[in-house]
Formats: structure tokens, sequence, C-alpha cells
């Protein structure tokens, strides 16, 4: 008797492996939207969870899937229908199919629409989740994938925690195939008889991850040889663990710099902590990566949103510590200052992050 062809018995490996820790019982959510890696995962998923194994061999966890259906391309529900009756055929269950349309999508000033389908899409299957109860959700991101997150990452100028790239698990989400190749992916459905949808925006260059894929990576791997996406992602683990080292060095900083003056919830209208005091004496003391870490975490305590507070806020505020000329406050995103100043009583040097709300103009009120 033979086995399984080798990609499918890959992907089912890797799946079996990304869930181990789950309870017999559990639910999980492939997040599939009929596209090959999804529809790949889909089938190893239902396979794992007893749909297409021999009687007798208990199952660990139960397989449902969620599509989600943006509305954005004609024929849209159409895909999704598809999609949502191939991951019944292999024999998933509950199977959802979720709209996330063009109005969920259309806030002026907002991300563009890639990352606002994105924000959708995500917003979506954790909605799904946690109405039935998911113990997790599984995305097919594929390890070429993780080497175009790389490859934007660099050339966006990122640190590390970017350049890190997508992790295999994070709160319910999964990403079983993070180490398995998008070629893996289509040998295994062509040996399963699986036809997936094809995205055309995968292939269309007005879209910048589209022409990564379709030609920035092609043309690495001609010029430096096979093996430029594995390399990517192995650079991503490593800068991974980094990323974790030294934020956690940064919070242990934070909390033993945080001086009386700020606690959660004072001052805050809604948008952040408020008022977080710094004793700059022992900010000074760390490492640079450390410090502007801690930093960072610092102007978000204070109301900053994440996305626009750029490394050149956090480097401004640096210079606080280590390049002092009497400057004034900084104005950073959400209506936060930063400020250097000195304890009469004790003449310590601390910095203020104070987020400003509009009864009190500048940090303390005068």
């Amino acid at each position: 008797m033979t086995g399984p062809h080798p990609a499918v018995a890959a992907l089912r490996s890797a799946v079996a492996a990304g869930c181990d820790d789950l309870p017999g019982g559990a639910l999980v959510l492939v997040a599939c939207s009929g596209g090959p890696d999804s529809l790949a995962l889909a089938a190893a998923a239902g396979w794992l969870a007893g749909a297409s194994r021999p009687p007798g061999r208990r199952a660990r966890w139960r397989a449902g899937a969620v599509v989600v259906d943006h509305g954005l391309q004609a024929g849209s529900a159409e895909v999704a229908r598809r999609a949502a009756a191939c991951c019944r055929e292999l024999g998933l269950d509950p199977v959802e199919v979720v709209t996330a349309g063009p109005a969920a999508l259309a806030a002026p000033g907002g991300p563009g629409p890639e990352a606002a389908a994105r924000d959708a899409r995500y917003a979506a299957l954790g909605g799904t989740a946690q109405r039935l109860g998911a113990a997790a959700v599984l995305l097919g991101h594929t390890l070429d994938d993780q080497a175009e997150q790389v490859l934007l990452g660099l050339a966006r100028g990122s640190g590390a925690r970017s350049l890190a790239g997508m992790p295999a698990r994070r709160g319910p989400w999964r990403r079983p195939l993070l180490g398995t190749g998008r070629d893996v992916v289509r040998e295994a459905c062509a040996a399963l008889g699986l036809t997936p949808w094809e995205d055309p925006t995968n292939a269309d260059p007005s879209f910048t991850r589209s022409r990564v894929r379709t030609r920035l990576l092609p043309a690495l791997e001609a010029e430096l040889g096979p093996g430029v996406a594995g390399a990517l992602a192995r650079t991503a683990d490593q800068l991974r663990e980094d990323a974790d080292a030294l934020e956690a060095l940064a919070a242990e900083l934070l909390a033993a710099a945080r001086l009386p003056g700020g606690a959660p919830g004072e001052d805050d209208d809604g948008g952040g902590d408020g008022v977080v005091v710094l004793d700059a004496v022992r900010l000074q003391a760390a490492p640079a990566a450390v410090r502007r870490r801690a930093l960072r975490a610092a102007a978000l305590a204070a109301g900053c949103p994440a996305g626009d507070l750029a490394r050149s806020h956090v480097l401004a505020v640096d210079a606080l510590l280590t390049a002092w000329r009497g400057q004034g406050p900084l104005h950073l995103p959400g209506r936060v200052e930063a400020s250097r100043s000195v304890d009469g009583g004790c003449g310590r040097l601390s910095v203020v992050f104070n987020r400003v709300t509009r009864e009190r103009a500048t940090p303390g009120g005068r």
C-alpha cells in the first residue's frame, strides 16, 4: 500500500505540528479563499481532523472553514461559494462565508486597499472565530509569503520586528505552512485533484506585493541561485528571536525607569494612558537598541498611535537624553508631547510623555 504524495504528506505534517497543542474536540477554522495555499491547507486540516481518515482513528480536533468575500472583484460571490463548497467536500464543518465588503474598506484617509482589505479580513475572521468558539484560525501563508514580507520590510527601511516577518503563532492565528514552499502547495493540490482559484491581483503589477512575487523574487533566484526565499525566511526567524529578546529587555528597562507622576488611566481621553515619566539617568545607561525600544513603548503607553509613530520620532525623543541642548517639547502623533525636565527636589532628570487634551494645552497644564 502506497502512502500519500510527498507534497501531501509534507502539508499534513506541517499542519499537525502547527496544531499539536490543541485539546481534543477543539474547533480549528481554516481561512480559505479558494486559492492554492488555503485550499491545500483546508485539505490537510480536513484529513487530520478525521474527514478522510480510516475508521477507528480518533481526531484530536475538529476542522471548519471561513471564506471572506470582500466583494471587490466581479464574481467574487461565486468564488466564495465555490471555495465554501470545496471545503465542505473536504469534510470541514462548519463552513461559513462572511462578507467584508467595499464599505468596510472605504475609510477616507485610511490605509491603502491592500492594508484595508487585510484589516477587514482579519476582523471578519476574528469575529467568526469568537462567535463559533474556535480555538485557532489557520492561515495559508507559505515560506514564499514570508520571503516577500522580508523584502517589503527591507524596502521600507524597517527594523528587526518588521523584518522578522510573520510569526507562526500569535494569539488565535496560526501559520503552519510558513516553512513550506509555494511549489509544494501546488504539487499537493495537483496530487489531490483540487482546482484552486487563481486570484488575478496576485499578478497585477499595480500592487507592490505582486511585483515582489512575480518580478523581484524570481530575479533574485535567477541572479543569486535557488534558495533565496528560504534564506530570507531563515533571516526572519533569527531576527524574530533577536527582536523578542530586545523587547523583553526594553520592557524591563521601562518598568525600572518609570517614576511617579503618571499612572495608567490618568488624563486619558480614550486613546492612551496619559502621562509617563521616566528616569533619564537610568535610560542613558542602557544600550541604544534597548533604550529606544523602551522610549517607543513609553510613547505608545502615553497614547501615540503605533502606525503613526516613526523611527524619526523615537530618535528625536532619544536626543532629549543623548544630545540635550535645551530643546523644547516634541510634538508626537496622537497629541502626545515629550519633554525633558528637572525634578527640583532630587535633581533627577526625567523624560515626560504627556498626552495633551483639549483642556490642557501643554504638559502639566502649564
